[in-house]
């Protein structure tokens, strides 16, 4: 559990924060793109902390960890209504790759519905054990396949679909996924330089899709125009 809130955190102070710190003030200049980033960058501090509030060994900080998550979460929130979809409609360029993203985010859901398959469904069959940290159940992996799995697969189809609110989940997964990407990959990283065993199975693949998902997410903000024509 420590190996992996250090790699969390490690991403979180080199690029989460500066994220935050700059698409806020180009949000506040009025920059779409900036509040699309925004809203990812809102996004992934709301997941990091929802899972460390609850994850977390009891300690000092514990009132901080809740603060943090509710903060990100109702910062969250005002940040999706704050977006007039008409106008988000007209900024997106006709050369979006919807399909390109959309099976990106169809791969993600996959990815993630195999990688937690993998150890949910053992114990589950069988007499397995379950791997468990320092909590009695997997937060993680009902955290993601509650709300990370089925946002990505929603996104994907109402893209498909070329459904206004499809361009707004679309670039608030992509966004997410820079960091939250990241953070995973130094994650897993760190826990293998501490000698703590991950599998590269899952490692690896979910590496590339970090490096995928974050080109995308530059594609995605080189089509959304600052000005509507």
């Amino acid at each position: 559990m420590a190996a992996q809130q250090q790699g969390n955190d490690f991403v979180a102070l080199l690029v989460g924060i500066p994220l935050l710190i700059f698409s806020l003030n180009g949000a506040m200049m009025g920059s779409l793109r900036a509040r699309l980033v925004l809203t990812g960058t809102v996004g992934f501090f709301l997941c990091t902390y929802m899972s460390v509030s609850m994850l977390a060994a009891f300690n000092v900080f514990f009132l901080v960890y809740v603060a943090l998550f509710a903060l990100a979460l109702y910062a969250f929130i005002l940040l999706m209504l704050s977006f007039d979809l008409g106008e988000l409609e007209a900024r997106i360029a006709d050369s979006l790759p919807r399909r390109w993203i959309a099976g990106y985010l169809f791969l993600l859901t996959a990815f993630l519905l195999i990688a937690w398959a993998g150890r949910i469904l053992p114990p589950l069959i069988g007499d397995e054990l379950p791997l468990l940290e320092n909590v009695p159940t997997m937060v993680i992996q009902a955290l993601d396949l509650a709300l990370i799995l089925p946002l990505a697969f929603i996104a994907g189809i109402l893209l498909l679909r070329q459904k206004v609110l499809g361009y707004l989940l679309s670039a608030v997964v992509l966004m997410k996924g820079m960091t939250m990407g990241l953070a995973v990959s130094a994650t897993a990283v760190n826990m293998m330089r501490r000698g703590v065993a991950e599998s590269l199975a899952i490692t690896i693949p979910f590496m590339a899709i970090t490096l995928l998902g974050l080109l995308l997410a530059l594609i995605f903000l080189r089509n959304v125009r600052e000005e509507a024509n």
